[in-house]
C-alpha cells in the first residue's frame, strides 16, 4: 500500500476504467506557498553571497589582474570569469577565481557545464559533491584534481 505524502496539500484526481469514482494522489509539485518560500530564501542567499568578503566589483577585479572593466565584462560573457548578476547594474566576482589553479579551471568548467552563467558556475564550484568524496569542486581543484572536476561537470544530468 502506498503512503500518502504530507508535504503537499494539493492532489490530482484520476478516473479509472471509465468509473466516475476518483482516486486522490499526492501532487508531484510543491505548493505556491512553498515555491514563494524557496524563491524568497534564494534571493536572500544570493544577496548575502554578493556581500561576502571575497566578492569584487568589476573595477576591483580589473585592478587586481591589471586590465580594464571592459575586458572583465568580456571574460564574463565568454565564460572566462565568473560574474554574478546583481539586482542593480553590474557584476560581482569571487576573488578566489583569479588564483592560478582556478583561473585555468573556469573556462574548462564553463564549457563542460554548457553555461557561462555566473550563478550556475558558482553553485557548481561551491556545492559539495559525492562524486568528489564530499569536497566542493573548488576544493578538489585547489588540491590538484581539475581533470576529475571537469569530468564530473560534464557528466550527463549534472
Amino acid at each position: 500500500m502506498k503512503s500518502v505524502s504530507t508535504t503537499s496539500t494539493s492532489t490530482t484526481r484520476r478516473r479509472t476504467n471509465n468509473n466516475p469514482s476518483v482516486v486522490a494522489h499526492p501532487s508531484p509539485y510543491v505548493s505556491a506557498a512553498q515555491t514563494k518560500a524557496l524563491l524568497t530564501g534564494s534571493l536572500a542567499a544570493r544577496m548575502a553571497r554578493l556581500e561576502a568578503n571575497d566578492m569584487l566589483s568589476t573595477d576591483m577585479a580589473a585592478d587586481l589582474v591589471g586590465t580594464t572593466r571592459v575586458t572583465i565584462n568580456a571574460w564574463i560573457a565568454k565564460g572566462r570569469a565568473i560574474g554574478l548578476t546583481q539586482t542593480r547594474r553590474g557584476f560581482k566576482l569571487p576573488s578566489w577565481q583569479f588564483e592560478p589553479a582556478l583561473w585555468d579551471a573556469v573556462p574548462k568548467l564553463s564549457k563542460a557545464l554548457g553555461s557561462n552563467e555566473g550563478w550556475a558556475l558558482l553553485a557548481f564550484l561551491e556545492t559539495p559533491s559525492g562524486a568528489l568524496g564530499g569536497m566542493t569542486p573548488r576544493q578538489a581543484i585547489e588540491q590538484g584534481h581539475l581533470a576529475r572536476v571537469v569530468e564530473v561537470a560534464g557528466a550527463e544530468g549534472y
